[in-house]
């Protein structure tokens, strides 16, 4: 069971530890320039692949291995400067990180790894290979010249003599070598002959340690490099000898063994010369960018902590159980001559609990650049696809959100940055034309700001274009035909569902299902997102996220007999309602006049069936918030103070209620809702005009009927 478990781990390390390898050669791929490569960047990227075979060979994962390797040997010439680096040549490995990666993936769902692509693969990866540098295409297909009489006559080598003699530590680093055996049985037919195994006492045998040696007879056409790679993942830990065996010697050299272990592999057919289309660059990123997307970050079960954090948590845990045995003497015998150092006791309590909730938020919390590293290989495929030149620039990557929402936030920027790729930016000739610089810049930032971050996508393209959106939008019945927008609202109506103004349905937008499923995705998380846009300069979709989900900064307010908890990011101000400012439009229920501008009041005693604690517009706060774009007046009571609350699901231990994002438990042990600010705005906007029939208009309230209120609320 042990055994079994150690397995597990380790195999969990070498997918974290690949899918990082991964990382660094894709951004090392990007980041190449045709012609003469960075010899810093090349070599980061083949040790990188390096790893990942080594690793997979080692773990018994041949399919990795055995495909890497081909990776590895065209990284190997580019590196050493023997093969140019080109665009063909990039393109093919990137896509050799998209298989790799999603072998990977088969291994984290412990499903069999699917082989078809690598396979198609290897043949560009082949061709490539194939091809000497700077020969040209009718080279390709020129008869090879014949070689000289004597190097047809010399011998070849036809197998190999390994001595393989292991270093006693070589089995603690997880080094089988039953593994390197079944690797060179791959390779032709392995005769195995071990030393050692007399003179071992059973009493003194350390598991651990490795005291055996072995002779191998490898025959085949194996070269000498395609063995030293079986032994790479152990060449620092054992001492090795080549010998290559000669075609007349090769059966006289293979000795007959006693203690022989024979890994004999049947050949495999060979397969049939197939004629392989090569697609041109165009039509691979085409097909590359219309189907993949950067992989989401799928919630793992695992973190990397630095130590420094550890440490710190568990010197506040000794704390907290200093403070618990000063503590535990009060319940054994207390008399009142020691309440002050029980209000001591408790004040220290309350300090180390402090300390320890916010280094355990600490300890989950990820700099956002795993995130954002995303970005540059979607950036380089799309921009490809749609003929565009762009520019990525990233800024405050080492922002730290909390790992949940940092997992969660990534489909939603996908779409975010697509958006402005496709509909933002500009085709070069087109920027020109406008005189602007031919490469658009796409820039994501993310900063603090209070409580929350903030995640910008900002592009210098053409902007909205906000004449066709309110255009499209009164064609699809959004707004009415006479309704005028203010440029804030009529930027929101791309978040519309279903909307969408692209002319030509594509693989990379047109069908009405991306923008409205990044605001409802961001509403989930507890955030929002707004967008600024002027035409002809440009757009910034602002997204604003809580640092956390497991912990909310609220205002805790009451209506009625009930206590109901805001999330501080939806706030904007509190107002003490004054008459004078109350007004009732047809139509349009109660509104309040806040400075120049009015908002729609939502009287929550009434939307949760609550009995209000007074009555009338003149009593009571007005809680102005604003999601989607809106501003709302939500009416209560009274407000009891701010303070961080522990959220617990509604979904997941009761049931989805519309209103309500979830619940917490309060000091005295009461059960306090959260509310949704925009699922209360969507209720608000769903129950239209029979709200202003079932509200009575307060005797303080001023009807009113004039055509510039109703204008003015809109």
């Amino acid at each position: 069971m042990s055994s079994d478990f150690d397995m597990t781990e380790i195999r969990q390390v070498f997918i974290q530890e690949s899918l990082e390898g991964l990382d660094v050669m894709e951004s090392g791929l990007l980041n190449l320039d045709v012609g003469a490569a960075d010899p810093e960047v090349m070599n980061s990227i083949f040790r990188a692949a390096h790893s990942i075979k080594g690793g997979g060979a080692t773990f018994g994962f041949s399919e990795i291995s055995q495909f890497t390797h081909h990776v590895e040997t065209l990284l190997d010439q580019m590196r050493k400067g023997e093969r140019p680096v080109t665009d063909d040549a990039v393109q093919v490995l990137l896509q050799s990180v998209d298989c790799i990666r999603s072998m990977v993936d088969c291994l984290t769902a412990d499903t069999p790894i699917v082989t078809s692509r690598a396979r198609e693969i290897e043949v560009d990866l082949q061709r490539i290979l194939d091809t000497r540098p700077g020969m040209t295409p009718a080279a390709l297909t020129a008869p090879a010249t014949p070689l000289p009489a004597a190097a047809v006559a010399a011998p070849e080598c036809t197998g190999w003599l390994i001595d393989f003699q292991p270093h006693p530590g070589m089995l603690r680093s997880c080094n089988d070598p039953l593994r390197i055996f079944r690797e060179l049985g791959r390779l032709g037919q392995l005769k195995v002959e071990c030393f050692g195994a007399e003179a071992l006492e059973l009493e003194s045998l350390d598991p651990e340690s490795c005291e055996l040696a072995w002779q191998l007879t490898l025959l085949g056409s194996a070269t000498r490099e395609q063995v030293e790679e079986v032994f790479a993942w152990v060449a620092s830990e054992c001492e090795l000898a080549f010998s290559p065996l000669a075609p007349t010697s090769a059966a006289d050299t293979a000795p007959v063994l006693s203690n022989v272990v024979l890994f004999d592999q049947p050949e495999e057919p060979s397969p049939a010369p197939a004629v392989v289309s090569v697609p041109g660059p165009d039509a691979v990123a085409a097909d590359r960018a219309g189907s993949r997307k950067p992989p989401a970050a799928t919630e793992s079960a695992s973190i990397r902590v630095s130590i420094d954090k550890v440490d710190t948590l568990i010197n506040l845990v000794g704390e907290l159980v200093i403070t618990q045995s000063m503590l535990v003497r009060f319940g054994d015998q207390f008399d009142m001559s020691q309440i002050e150092k029980l209000r001591e006791g408790l004040a220290q309590l309350t300090r180390s609990t402090r300390e320890l909730q916010e280094n355990a938020m600490e300890i989950r919390m990820l700099p956002i650049r795993s995130s954002f590293s995303r970005f540059s290989r979607l950036v380089h495929d799309l921009s490809r696809t749609l003929g565009k030149q762009v520019e990525l620039q990233l800024h405050g990557e080492e922002t730290e959100l909390d790992k949940t929402v940092l997992e969660k936030i990534a489909d939603p920027l996908v779409h975010l940055v697509r958006n402005s790729l496709d509909h933002g930016l500009e085709r070069p000739e087109v920027r020109a034309a406008a005189g602007k610089p031919e490469i658009g810049t796409l820039a994501m930032s993310a900063y603090y700001e209070g409580g929350s971050v903030i995640i910008e996508v900002r592009d210098d393209g053409a902007g909205i274009n906000k004449a066709r959106v309110l255009a499209k939008a009164r064609a699809n019945g959004i707004v009415g035909a006479d309704d005028e927008l203010s440029d804030d609202r009529i930027n929101n109506l791309i978040f519309a569902p279903g909307f969408s103004t692209a002319e030509v349905v594509s693989d990379v937008s047109g069908r009405g299902v991306g923008l409205d499923v990044v605001r409802r995705n961001i509403q989930d998380l507890g955030g929002h997102v707004q967008v600024e846009s002027t035409e002809g300069v440009g757009s910034v979709f602002r997204v604003r996220l809580p640092l956390t989900l497991a912990i909310l900064d609220g205002q805790l307010a009451r209506v009625g007999d009930e206590i109901y908890i805001f999330p501080l990011l939806s706030i904007l101000e509190t107002i003490q309602v004054k008459p004078d400012k109350v007004s009732c439009v047809a139509g349009q229920a109660e509104m309040y006049r806040v400075r120049d501008e009015f908002v729609p009041i939502i009287r929550l005693a009434t939307e949760f069936n609550v009995p209000p604690a007074v009555s009338g517009s003149h009593c009571g706060l007005l809680v102005v918030a604003e999601a989607d774009g809106e501003r709302v007046g939500l009416m209560v009571d009274e407000l009891l103070g701010q303070q961080q609350v522990v959220i617990k699901s509604l979904q997941a231990n009761f049931r989805p209620v519309p209103g309500f994002t979830g619940a917490t438990i309060l000091g005295d042990g009461t059960v306090a809702l959260i509310l949704d600010v925009p699922g209360i705005i969507r209720l608000g906007r769903a129950a239209g005009d029979s709200r202003a029939q079932r509200l009575a208009p307060s005797p303080l309230s001023n009807p009113l009927h004039s055509p510039s209120i109703v204008e003015s609320s809109r």
